[in-house]
């Protein structure tokens, strides 16, 4: 199969490379770097990335930002990061990629494990997973042409724990290479609507 992944040069996203290339020809696409650059937070640079790829058999998003602070701290600006980039990033990866993803393709976004297991400082990723998850579920009934779509749910990864430690004291920390079996299940598998939790 063809795939696009997007954010195939972050941590996760290269477990997801490492998991898919072996069986499928992998194009990587990111902000900075990648077969292809793209901006999810714009439209007009996603339409760019599919007319640039064309037709694929997968699309895999590992990418999203989203501002990490406690409520008092979150303001309308910070919380536009997490709606403008891994809420909305994601979904118009979708609306605008459903053309260009062959009959019987796919669609894998990331949610994550803090839209059921809250954490201090994580309102905003977790309101985006949350959305995320809504989406898939309702996608999954109207995307035509046998297009399945499922998100994954990981918890905080073992590699990320340098960054993301103080804001999850008590988790026990997943492998990347784990989280991204869970991409090929949704890839190769033949579910859809499905939030595969990896915790």
């Amino acid at each position: 199969m063809k795939i696009i992944v997007v954010g195939a040069h972050g941590t996760l996203g290269k477990a997801i490379c490492d998991e898919l290339s072996p069986r499928h020809d992998i194009v990587s696409a990111g902000r900075s770097k990648g077969d292809v650059t793209v901006d999810i937070m714009s439209p007009e640079s996603i339409k760019a990335m599919y007319e640039k790829v064309g037709s694929v058999d997968a699309v895999v998003c590992a990418a999203g930002d989203a501002y990490f602070g406690r409520l008092e701290e979150l303001t309308p600006e910070h919380n536009e990061i997490a709606v403008q980039s891994k809420l909305k990033g994601q979904i118009n990866l979708v609306l605008i990629g459903k053309d260009y993803v062959n009959d019987r393709g796919s669609f894998t976004l990331t949610t994550g494990i803090i839209m059921d297991d809250p954490i201090l400082g994580g309102i905003s990723s977790a309101m985006a997973g949350g959305a995320v998850r809504a989406f898939v579920q309702a996608a999954a009934i109207e995307l035509p042409r046998g297009i399945r779509i499922n998100d994954v749910s990981p918890n905080v990864l073992e590699e990320s724990m340098d960054s993301y430690a103080p804001f999850f004291p008590g988790f026990e920390p997943v492998p990347a290479a784990r989280a991204a079996k869970a991409y090929r299940k949704s890839v190769e598998g033949a579910q859809t609507g499905q939030t595969y939790k990896v915790y």
